[in-house]
């Protein structure tokens, strides 16, 4: 997938260059808003990383030129602008999420992910695999062994996240800013919910001798692959 960061730091947009590559991603830096949009226009980028405040413009501006010319993909803010009123701004004029500089780069290619699948779908075939379990994102369908279910999108969004970040705890918060922020009327508790539902799936395939999502006390949940797993 080919991602375009407008980024007018020369040493960020190096950095994020680099890292993007390294996670797969072809990547085309550019550090104006008129150059920005003249290679939305020429490659039609899966995504967009953006900056707010541009020599010759504001980020807003070209956010808010992609979204009505027809970009579909996810762009996501990278500013050190970190009021309230500026990531409301950011996403009234059209982008998916909104990330404050200094920023953890993991975090953000988490992120990028997660709005990729959301807003484009996952190719065809594309699985995730966490020791013996798979998640097939295309067609949201969770296996173990011959023990499959289906999943709701948000479901299979929640599960794709565990599983990329399998044995590390992801807090609530984390996980509500991924896939709740930009949704009006949500609160914090959405995610326990959606971890119960999945947890019961979980279970149901399973069978307690695989893959399960625990709580981290202080730290979130987690996907612990060693779960029902007997010493050799």
């Amino acid at each position: 997938m080919n991602i375009l960061v407008v980024e007018d730091d020369a040493d960020i947009g190096s950095l994020l260059a680099r890292g993007l590559e390294a996670e797969g991603f072809m990547v085309t830096v550019v550090d104006t808003a008129g150059a920005a949009l003249d290679q939305a226009r020429e490659n039609n980028p899966c995504a967009v990383v953006l900056d707010m405040l541009l020599p010759d413009g504001s980020g807003l501006d070209v956010c808010r030129t992609l979204r009505d010319t027809g970009h579909i993909g996810p762009i996501l803010f990278l500013s050190a602008k970190d009021e309230v009123r500026d990531r409301a701004e950011g996403l009234s004029a059209g982008a998916d999420d909104y990330i404050v500089k200094p920023f953890q780069f993991d975090e953000l290619v988490a992120r990028l992910r997660t709005h990729l699948l959301r807003r484009l779908g996952a190719p065809d075939g594309e699985r995730l695999i966490a020791g013996r379990l798979i998640l097939d994102l295309n067609i949201r369908q969770a296996h173990f062994g011959e023990i499959r279910v289906r999943l709701t999108q948000r479901e299979a969004e929640l599960l794709a996240m565990l599983m990329r970040e399998a044995n590390r705890p992801i807090s609530r918060g984390e996980i509500f800013d991924r896939l709740w922020a930009t949704q009006g009327g949500a609160s914090l508790n959405v995610v326990d919910v959606y971890v119960g539902y999945l947890r019961g799936k979980l279970a149901d395939i399973t069978r307690a001798s695989g893959p399960a999502i625990v709580t981290v006390r202080g730290r979130g949940f987690m996907l612990d692959l060693s779960h029902g797993s007997t010493p050799h």
